[in-house]
């Protein structure tokens, strides 16, 4: 097997990118939502390696996502993906995560075997192969040239399941692609049964002190919120709430915009919260 250069994530989506941008533009089919089986098939030769992924099949296991298998003698490699996953966006990013295990790391190991925690799980540990996998899905599936010119106004969930919806993913996959370059200070959360069960900052939001330590602690709903309210299913749009629901040392009378929609299929609510900017949430110094 050859020997691979040593790819970062985005650079290796990168790639990619260039040559599906490039091969769209002369050809006119469709650039998104972009084919991962297609690219998949060709990853070798793109890269220059003589170990290709031959085999993509589905595979319906409980409780698997995705995994990547060699052969016997290191050949060829097999990528499966679950395709009894709750929607089309999930499946496509599960191929990309197992695609990026692929490129990233399979001189390191044989095989990759993938459950709900691996995939999108939203912990951002940029030393972590599942989350490495995780952000070159997010920059192979969501261009950011691209995605940055669909969100050049004001940012709601309608608008976030545009993009959701253009690049053939989850909204969860949209909103955390988002979260990864907006300069507005904003924060995800994934809830269920009244606890968060993980959240996302951006960067400013989580300089800023708003962020929840939901892999640490056990945290609650607080009431007086729009994701504690039983009689909101939805609302994409969003609406004002008082700081301080969420952040307890936020300036007293400062509102945030909170955003809400149930998630069926996972059982679970995704919350989109918009702080201002000139804002701080940490404790006051003393």
């Amino acid at each position: 097997m050859t020997q691979p250069h040593i790819w970062t994530p985005p650079k290796a989506a990168s790639k990619i990118v260039k040559i599906v941008d490039a091969t769209s533009a002369r050809f006119g089919f469709d650039r998104f939502p972009l084919d991962v089986p297609m690219v998949a098939r060709e990853a070798a030769q793109i890269f220059g390696w003589n170990d290709p992924i031959t085999e993509i099949e589905a595979a319906s296991i409980k409780g698997f996502q995705g995994a990547l298998f060699a052969n016997a003698n290191r050949s060829a490699w097999k990528l499966l993906y679950n395709n009894d996953l709750p929607s089309s966006g999930r499946i496509r990013f599960t191929q990309a995560h197992e695609l990026g295990h692929y490129i990233l790391h399979r001189v390191q190991r044989d095989s990759f075997e993938c459950g709900a925690d691996d995939v999108l799980a939203g912990i951002g540990d940029e030393q972590n192969i599942e989350d490495q996998a995780d952000q070159f899905a997010s920059f192979l599936l969501m261009p950011i040239d691209d995605f940055r010119a669909q969100v050049n106004g004001a940012v709601t969930l309608d608008l976030l399941g545009h993009c959701a919806d253009r690049y053939g993913v989850s909204l969860t996959a949209a909103v955390l692609k988002w979260l990864k370059f907006t300069d507005e200070k904003a924060v995800m959360l994934i809830s269920s049964e009244g606890f968060v069960h993980w959240a996302s900052s951006s960067d400013s939001a989580f300089q800023a002190g708003a962020y929840f330590a939901s892999k640490k602690e056990l945290v609650e709903i607080p009431s007086g919120t729009l994701a504690a309210d039983d009689s909101v299913r939805t609302d994409k749009l969003g609406r004002e709430v008082p700081a301080t629901a969420w952040f307890k040392y936020a300036d007293r009378g400062l509102p945030l915009r909170e955003m809400k929609m149930i998630m069926d299929k996972y059982e679970r609510t995704l919350s989109l919260l918009i702080l201002p900017k000139l804002s701080s949430y940490w404790a006051p110094y003393k």
